[in-house]
């Protein structure tokens, strides 16, 4: 089994909304869990962007990236990613490129390619209901790494056009997906990769076999380094960490059913009429998440990473209580280092 202890860990955040609380508050509480893995030693800290979801604040999340790098120190801040269809590369090169001459040496710039929403939203973030083009994504991205760094080839239409302010040191550029195609594209282009495993585990392990054989060494890197994000509860023992993890699956089934709402408390969770379907999908989406005590987390998460053999682990934890994340984060942390876990309160 690997040793924990030698594997980056980070945190993804989405700011979750709980029922009874406001987007206000999580957004709050999204920073001060930042800054309380600042203090532990965590390696980045990246916020993702969802959109018309009431129960995510994370719509800007070069907004939130502020805040975040403001009230830290130390750890990497960055996106999880930026939707790039919803936003003109231009636009995305001057907002990172801000943040990067704040905090410099300390900004990451995660893309997907998913809009992070539904049809109509998206249309109204992009301002056109025409769907995108299997090449729009890799276009984008071009123009979006030529305006960070100020290098366009000769006779691009852009060539005169520039990003202000333009970093010292530009971001560096995550991939980010769940699906082949990120993967493929990650490794060709020569860029580090993160998997949505927390979203879907089930093309894992053949979308990181697809980034490392498609892979081909860049200015950004001489060889493959990926990262795997999973989904993470853990408490003090199994059946409260199953108890504070319920409301998320009954959000995630509330979503795909259409009707999205704000995170529900964990009573609420166990009064919900669950139907026999119902409870199958909720153990589907479970499959892959480590919930449970810290020996039950650990010996997830050390099979994760030794299936994967994942350069990099990232954590993200949607749960009702923003003290129940905190105190899950804590006892993470602790099984990635040689004290008890039982010392990082």
């Amino acid at each position: 089994m690997s040793t924990l202890a030698t594997v980056p860990l980070s945190i993804l955040d989405v700011a979750p909304v709980g029922e009874g609380s406001t987007p206000a508050e999580a957004v709050q509480a999204t920073v001060a869990l930042a800054r309380r893995a600042d203090e532990l030693g965590f390696t980045r800290f990246w916020v993702a962007e969802h959109h018309g979801m009431p129960g995510i604040a994370s719509s800007a999340p070069a907004v939130l990236i502020g805040a975040v790098a403001a009230a830290t120190e130390r750890i990497r801040v960055g996106s999880g990613g930026v939707m790039l269809p919803n936003h003109a590369p231009l636009v995305v090169a001057e907002q990172f490129g801000t943040l990067a001459a704040l905090y410099p040496g300390r900004i990451d710039l995660g893309l997907g390619r998913a809009p992070g929403t539904d049809q109509r939203t998206a249309a109204a973030l992009r301002r056109s209901a025409a769907p995108l083009g299997p090449d729009d994504f890799p276009q984008q991205l071009g123009e979006l790494a030529c305006f960070l760094t100020g290098e366009f080839p000769d006779g691009h239409p852009y060539r005169s056009v520039h990003a202000v302010p333009e970093p010292a040191e530009a971001p560096p550029i995550w991939l980010l997906g769940s699906s082949l195609y990120s993967a493929e594209l990650a490794g060709i282009l020569g860029l580090p990769f993160a998997f949505a495993h927390h979203f879907s585990g089930t093309n894992t392990l053949p979308a990181l076999d697809t980034y490392r054989g498609a892979f081909r060494p860049s200015a950004s890197l001489d060889e493959p380094h990926a990262m795997v994000t999973v989904q993470v509860v853990c408490a003090a023992d199994d059946a409260e960490a199953d108890r504070i993890a319920l409301p998320a699956a009954l959000s995630f089934l509330r979503l795909r059913q259409g009707r999205p709402g704000r995170l529900p408390t964990p009573e609420q969770a166990e009064a919900y009429p669950w139907r026999a379907d119902e409870r199958e999908f909720a153990a589907q989406r479970r499959d892959g998440q480590a919930i449970g005590s810290p020996e039950t987390v650990r010996a997830s998460l050390a099979a994760l990473i030794d299936a994967t053999a994942a350069d990099e682990l990232m954590i993200t934890t949607i749960v009702h209580s923003p003290a129940d994340r905190l105190r899950s984060t804590e006892l993470v942390r602790g099984l990635f280092t040689d004290a008890s876990y039982a010392t990082m309160t």
